[in-house]
């Protein structure tokens, strides 16, 4: 930002400075882009309002001398049609002249950039990213060509006030002044357009409406000057004729918004519209939510938990540097924004407020975190948006059902992250996670379900991980399962093979990943194929002894396989290894991974195994069979130009 100058034929006191070129470059979008909403303003302004409110009472908490002996909190709109202004007015923390030249003229926020991003994609938004990005003083500029600011800030003098003014071009000006009362007065100077017809932001009614619809919610009391009805106004200009009724304004304000905290109130007095508008103001989210659970936790940590879910996951969600989190309120106090201390990281989805009664009012990150009321209140939310989800994938209404499917689409991933993180909720967790398996397709099988439909004599539920649906159905280690009738559960999620080192056994039924170990399937298998298998083994071994030469050091061992039918080979890892997904998976995270070499199984009965053991080129066929086993479970080969020299040879002999 330039330095400061006097404004030329100005108050010697008056000086103008150049907003920084982030903020004249939003200016810009704001004025010619986001005409589609202009009501906005009414939101923001009203919500910064609110939050220098928020700022004292927090503030006063170690100094109560700054409340100035006015200690009733509130915000005033007053509309003046002949100056054509609205004018918002907090008596909350108030600003001195460096806070005014910092908080409006320049962005700090780390957020401007990505909401200048945003904003330039689609022009034409309808303005929910202003408040999103913490830019909402600068919508005022939508309905008006010229905003001034006066401000004091509490337990400052009177004469340490200051006058901001903008046209939202290219500077603004700054001048002391002396203001008897702390807090600040926003003042619009409306557009043309905006003080006349159906876009008249001097209709007071209109303003009521808005603030209704977007500041309802607000704990502080939001007033607006009484009208009356009065009937036979005199008319002075006219010999003083009666001219019949009409509304007269009075000096009495009177509060126009419900000024209780949403959350505060009892669950059977707020409707659905509400606990919807109060969701798109804390969230910015265009969208209702999904679903949302409200109560009055008692016990030895009393709290008031509203909590919503919503119905589309966040561009960021995977983003674990991005602060995810409540809105955390100490006895209707504000304390903080995204308080991830309040939610385990596998919940980070979900959105609300806790008001808790026990929390000291200067509470800090780094004590939430050392908190063990903290730790209950965390604990407490996590079960009940557990519980929350397990009334939906349980329930017999189909609207509950739908709701519940729309949740897995977008959040199931993320809520099996649980499975490794809250060992306590374990089995919540997995009752709530949905898979497709080998008999059907969509996301629609829960362990529950599987458990259901095992066959007699099954004493195993069988999964099987790959990178996604077409890989799993046609993996050569499904085979054997196909063949049998035994349903497999098919998981297809990055994060699934991580998730299942967590969960070994649902409902006292062990959990095996079919391409890992040995396959036993107990009663499932009669004596007969045992007996064959035995055989097989002790016909192949020379084969697999000369495989095991030819491979060396590329495969842990070499073995006749029990799982084959189709294919000639397939890679088996030991249980508690990783398998090829993980390895590349981690590698392409960065991380180093320990060597680990899989088992090449081959199938005694398949016409290429049988080929091996006259074949002159024996080497080349067994590295070609090592590797499509490697491509058939999802790997990657170390040197694909070598297999396909090694193919195009085979093909021409």
């Amino acid at each position: 930002m330039s330095e400061a100058t006097q404004a030329e034929g100005l108050n010697p006191e008056l000086k103008k400075h150049t907003f920084e070129a982030e903020v004249a470059q939003l200016l810009h979008l704001v004025t010619h882009s986001l005409y589609s909403n202009a009501d906005i303003f009414v939101r923001e302004l009203v919500s910064n309002a609110s939050d220098a409110c928020d700022k004292l009472r927090f503030e006063a908490t170690n100094d109560d001398s700054l409340y100035e002996d006015d200690g009733e909190l509130k915000i005033r709109i007053a509309v003046d049609e002949d100056a054509k202004t609205i004018t918002f007015t907090d008596n909350g923390i108030g600003m001195n002249e460096a806070d005014a030249i910092e908080n409006l003229g320049t962005i700090a926020k780390s957020g401007t950039k990505a909401f200048l991003d945003k904003l330039s994609e689609s022009q034409k938004q309808d303005g929910q990213l202003i408040g999103q990005f913490g830019v909402g003083f600068y919508s005022g500029f939508i309905v008006a060509d010229t905003i001034s600011v006066e401000s004091r800030k509490a337990g400052e003098p009177a004469d340490k006030g200051v006058r901001w003014v903008s046209d939202g071009t290219g500077s603004f000006t700054v001048e002391p002044i002396t203001k008897d009362t702390r807090g600040t007065a926003i003042t619009l100077h409306l557009k043309e357009e905006y003080s006349e017809g159906e876009d008249n932001y001097l209709d007071r009614s209109k303003i009521k409406r808005l603030v209704n619809k977007y500041s309802d919610h607000i704990s502080l009391p939001i007033q607006m000057r009484k009208e009356i009805w009065q009937e036979d106004v005199v008319d002075d200009e006219n010999d003083d004729t009666p001219t019949g009724g009409q509304m007269v304004l009075t000096d009495e304000w009177e509060t126009i918004n419900k000024a209780s905290a949403l959350w505060t109130r009892s669950s059977s007095e707020i409707d659905d519209d509400e606990y919807v508008d109060f969701y798109k103001n804390i969230t910015y989210d265009m969208d209702a939510p999904l679903t949302w659970t409200h109560n009055r936790v008692e016990g030895r940590v009393q709290y008031t938990q509203l909590l919503y879910i919503p119905k589309k996951a966040p561009m960021d969600l995977y983003t674990r540097e991005q602060q995810h989190g409540l809105k955390l309120y100490v006895k209707r106090v504000f304390i903080m924004d995204d308080a991830e201390q309040l939610l385990p990281m596998y919940l980070r989805f979900v959105k609300g407020v806790i008001d808790s009664a026990d929390l000291p009012l200067n509470v800090s990150r780094e004590l939430l975190q050392e908190s063990r009321d903290v730790k209950s209140i965390r604990d407490g939310n996590a079960r009940r948006i557990l519980t929350l989800l397990a009334s939906l994938a349980n329930s017999e209404d189909s609207d509950k059902q739908e709701k519940f499917a729309q949740f897995y689409a977008e959040f199931g991933d993320v809520i099996k992250e649980g499975l490794g993180e809250d060992a306590g909720n374990k089995e919540r967790i997995a009752k709530l996670l949905r898979y497709a398996t080998s008999t059907q397709d969509g996301l629609e099988t829960s362990f529950e379900d599987y458990k259901g439909r095992m066959k007699d004599g099954q004493k195993a539920i069988y999964y099987l991980t790959a990178d996604n649906l077409a890989a799993a159905k046609n993996s050569p280690q499904l085979e054997l399962f196909k063949k049998k009738g035994i349903e497999v559960i098919l998981m297809t999620s990055r994060v699934d093979e991580w998730a299942m080192n967590f969960l070994t056994s649902f409902d006292d039924t062990p959990l095996q990943n079919i391409a890992k170990g040995a396959v036993d399937l107990g009663d499932l298998q009669d004596e007969a194929e045992k007996a064959e298998a035995e055989k097989a083994e002790e016909t192949l071994k020379p084969v697999v002894d000369k495989l095991k030469a030819a491979l060396g050091e590329r495969a842990k061992d070499v073995k006749v396989s029990t799982r084959l039918v189709d294919s000639p080979a397939c890679l088996v890892v030991g249980e508690g290894e990783l398998s090829p997904q993980m390895i590349q998976m981690l590698q392409q995270m960065g991380q180093d991974v320990p060597a680990s070499k899989p088992t090449l199984e081959v199938n005694p009965d398949h016409p290429l195994i049988k080929k091996l053991e006259s074949s002159e080129q024996f080497d080349d066929l067994a590295q070609v069979i090592f590797d499509q086993a490697l491509l058939a479970d999802g790997g990657q080969l170390e040197d694909p130009a070598a297999y396909l020299k090694r193919v195009n040879e085979l093909l021409m002999r």
